[in-house]
């Protein structure tokens, strides 16, 4: 075991003008890691185009960076154990800076995609042990601050994404969402050492656990390969699909079973046998399925339904942040002061009653009135994250709250990614029903169909040129019907979510009960 300053006496908490700078740092390389998760998805069509390959090829730079940032996610525990938590942070930023700006040089689809999945397995850890440094500088009266401002980041960067990857795109090219990440890491990586080398953990030599390794990658490589995948195939009609199914499904089960009895074990599922870990990453991971839903089909019909741009559709969603970005501080200041379960609950009324307001909008509905529910939306997300934070952490040694916070985050992006397909896939399979359902009324039978025909044929469309136009009317107004039912879908998720968070058990104190190392 190496000796740290740690195995003296147990350092102090940072204070004033060091605390500020390490915030803003780590806050930094939290906010460019989940930024790259949704800036290149706007960038897709021109990455496709610069580099000769179709659009579906091009969403392989998205999919080989999820990809692997959710493999790496649940190792966190170990490498930093194995490695001190401030060596495996910085060598997660440095990683993540030295394949951006691989990405950015990229010349072919196959060097991007390796620069992608180089990108994401370097990133992997950098969002859990962004939250275990803050908490571990931070006194553990202002801990719900450090909450409050990890909690920030990581929810506003998804939004400001594709409005940011947009912009870039539009006025300069493509590379340059890679780029934009060099300055900022290699800023935040040399911060963040010169505060927190002396307050490096302590390490141990464990052995690696490799059969659980080897089943990790490949049970979740394939399950986010079949979720990413999935509905561009057909689903389970698609062999490749099928066969991925059931190679995640068994590795899986293989693992939890390996890694249950393992003595070094490379995840550590132990952390579910305590009550309020379990609660809270259970509430975490459906909530962030149902929300990260909304945010998946909300733009999609902007765009392919509306007639939205990229950037308009980003401005429409961003209101969200607006809200979060206000109350978080407020949330974490006066966390140990609140029943968390109840914070949490006003959350999932919030989500579920402004999902319910979008499920009542047609396809007129104008810019304002889309805006409106998505600022409201906003409240919930600080009464969300932060709170499900500090339930899942509470009362974890401080050794343990790497290991918890990788699991964790692991469980979100694994929700954000089920979410993604599934409700794509309900929204298409919905929309096909409403379309089939909507054509039944454009008969002669009808005297509004009737009517709209010969007004469409006296403006010189005519037979086909006329029902073509119908057809299109009718798809707009079926996938609004279908984008109304995914969204009353996730309503129902965030009410049935309330009576799991009541069985979180009192009190929560601070995060990681005993956060210092």
């Amino acid at each position: 075991m190496a000796a740290t300053p740690n195995d003296a006496t147990p350092l102090k908490p940072l204070q004033g003008g060091a605390l500020v700078l390490l915030t803003i740092a780590v806050a930094f390389s939290t906010f460019m890691e989940v930024l790259d998760m949704t800036i290149v998805n706007v960038a897709v069509p021109h990455i496709a185009g610069s580099l000769g390959v179709s659009a579906s090829e091009g969403t392989w730079t998205i999919s080989s960076y999820a990809l692997a940032s959710a493999i790496m996610q649940p190792l966190t525990g170990w490498l930093a154990r194995r490695f001190g938590e401030v060596k495996t942070f910085i060598g997660s930023v440095g990683l993540f800076v030295v394949f951006s700006m691989l990405c950015g040089l990229a010349t072919s689809m196959p060097m991007l995609v390796i620069a992608r999945l180089l990108q994401g397995a370097g990133s992997g850890p950098m969002v859990a042990l962004s939250l275990t440094l803050l908490l571990s500088s931070y006194p553990k009266a202002k801990q719900g601050i450090a909450l409050a401002m990890w909690a920030m980041t990581v929810v506003v960067a998804p939004i400001f994404g594709p409005i940011l990857g947009g912009w870039l795109t539009d006025n300069f090219s493509w590379p340059w969402i890679f780029y934009i990440n060099v300055p900022v890491g290699a800023l935040a990586a040399v911060i963040t050492w010169a505060l927190l080398h002396k307050r490096e953990t302590k390490t141990y030599k464990t052995p690696i656990d490799l059969v659980g390794l080897i089943l990790l990658v490949v049970g979740v490589g394939c399950l986010q390969f079949m979720l990413d995948n999935g509905n561009d195939n057909d689903w389970f009609a698609s062999t490749l699909i099928t066969v991925l199914g059931i190679t995640a499904l068994v590795c899986i089960s293989f693992l939890i079973v390996w890694e249950l009895h393992a003595k070094h074990p490379v995840v550590d599922l132990s952390l579910f046998k305590r009550r309020n870990f379990t609660v809270g990453v259970t509430a975490l991971s459906l909530g962030m399925m149902a929300f990260f839903g909304i945010n998946v089909v909300f733009p999609l019909w902007l765009q392919t339904t509306l007639g939205y741009t990229a950037t308009w559709a980003g401005l429409a969603t961003a209101p969200v942040g607006i809200l979060a970005f206000l109350m978080s501080p407020v949330i974490g200041a006066n966390i140990n002061r609140m029943d968390l379960r109840a914070v949490v609950t006003a959350a999932f009324l919030i989500f579920a009653g402004t999902s319910l307001w979008f499920s009542s909008f047609d396809s007129s509905a104008s810019f304002a009135t889309l805006v409106l529910p998505r600022f409201v939306m906003g409240a919930a997300i600080a009464c969300f994250f932060i709170p499900l934070n500090q339930i899942y952490l509470a009362g974890l040694p401080g050794d343990q709250i790497a290991s918890a916070s990788g699991l964790a985050n692991f469980c979100r992006t694994m929700g954000s990614s089920v979410s993604t397909a599934v409700t794509v896939t309900i929204w298409q399979h919905r929309g096909d029903f409403h379309h089939a359902i909507l054509t039944e009324s454009v008969s002669p039978a009808h005297t509004a169909a009737t009517q709209y025909l010969q007004g469409l044929a006296q403006a010189g469309l005519s037979g086909s040129r006329g029902l073509g136009v119908v057809d299109q009317v009718l798809t707009r107004e079926a996938l609004t019907l279908a984008v109304n039912d995914v969204f009353w879908l996730c309503a129902v998720l965030f009410m049935a979510l309330i009576p799991v968070l009541w069985f979180a058990r009192p009190p929560f104190g601070s995060a990681g009960g005993a956060v210092g190392h």
